[in-house]
């Protein structure tokens, strides 16, 4: 080939060089599949914490501790407005008690127990169970009186420490709904204890401690000479103060098996 033939097959071989240049080099198999090259990086194989992908936890996290509950105030009070009955002779403080316990327990609106001779024969009744040197009406017939007119069943028992005696008044209050008795003045008189104010909750808290006593004396306004005045109904007494006239008695002065403590005619639970 000469001239203008010889100068184009030139070109065309020129050109065909430049175009084989510029095209990658690519493997049948890698095109066909469209898999990545042999230089690619492995996956990880599974279960090698090793090789791991970036954020994925490799340890459980810690559990978050639940924050422990504090005591809250708490208050409980079965008091309504008529449910005091004042005892109507400086005996009858024991009838009177079991009228202001009706009282606090019976909220259907069915009537207030107040009639003075209901007290006196619900006196009689206390003091025919009763053991006593000084013929009248002792805890033992108290708290069996209770029982037989449909507010029981309750028991008297003894506790030699002021604190747990509290404590165990509250906690009876708040798992029966009923009143507790205090026998008062080494056992010559009766209260009606009937709420109580507290540092915790008694059903989330079992050491609660009692702040405050809700109490009925039926002999209020009178008051005594040696143990001081009568509260108000349902007034609000605090450990100290309730403690001046809430004292220990000792079993010489009745016949009974309890040892000497503070006194409670209690409410059971399951009535």
């Amino acid at each position: 080939m000469t001239g203008a033939p010889a100068r184009l097959l030139a070109w065309l071989v020129v050109l065909v060089t430049l175009i084989t240049a510029c095209t990658p080099a690519v493997d049948l198999d890698e095109a066909a599949t469209d898999q990545p090259s042999a230089t690619s990086s492995p996956l990880p194989a599974a279960g090698d914490a090793a090789l791991a992908p970036l954020g994925t936890p490799t340890t459980t996290p810690a559990p978050v501790p639940t924050p422990a509950l504090v005591p809250q105030a708490f208050s409980l009070n079965l008091y309504q407005e008529g449910d005091f009955v004042p005892q109507y002779t400086f005996d009858w403080c024991v009838g009177a008690s079991i009228q202001i316990a009706h009282n606090l327990i019976d909220d259907t609106g069915g009537g207030s127990w107040a009639d003075p001779a209901q007290q006196g024969e619900l006196w009689e009744m206390a003091r025919a169970r009763s053991s006593n040197s000084f013929n009248g009406a002792n805890p033992l017939g108290w708290a069996q009186v209770l029982t037989e007119v449909g507010m029981g069943p309750y028991a008297v028992v003894s506790i030699a420490d002021y604190d747990d005696a509290l404590q165990t008044a509250a906690r009876a209050i708040a798992d029966t709904g009923r009143p507790v008795g205090l026998v008062m003045w080494r056992g010559r008189h009766a209260w009606v204890m009937s709420g109580f104010e507290s540092l915790g909750d008694p059903d989330q808290f079992p050491e609660f401690s009692v702040t405050g006593i809700r109490v009925q004396d039926p002999l209020h306004p009178h008051g005594s000479g040696q143990w001081g005045p009568s509260p108000a109904p349902n007034s609000l007494l605090t450990p100290e103060q309730l403690a001046t006239q809430f004292v220990i008695r000792e079993p010489r002065r009745w016949s009974s098996d309890l040892p000497t403590g503070y006194l409670l005619v209690l409410p059971l639970a399951g009535a």
